[in-house]
């Protein structure tokens, strides 16, 4: 499976670049659920979902994905 860069935009994860799953045709998933974007899980297993979708690509190339909502602790599985 290939990998596609994107950047996350808003939301608690803003201008967090990452590498994702791509389809055949080279887009990410989507909708992505992403936890913690920068810190370790909390004790317990348990922290907020943050939901996004993609969004388009820019002109280097990197997709973007849009921040829609967050989701409370376990809610998002």
């Amino acid at each position: 499976m290939s990998e596609v860069t994107v950047r996350f935009v808003g939301g608690p994860a803003h201008d967090l670049v990452r590498a994702l799953p791509a389809d055949p045709a080279g887009t990410p998933p989507l909708r992505w659920v992403l936890r913690h974007p920068d810190a370790p899980p909390a004790p317990g297993g348990g922290g907020p979902d943050h939901l996004y979708q993609r969004d388009r690509p820019a002109a280097d190339g990197v997709w973007t994905m849009s921040f829609v909502h967050t989701y409370p602790i376990g809610v998002g599985q």
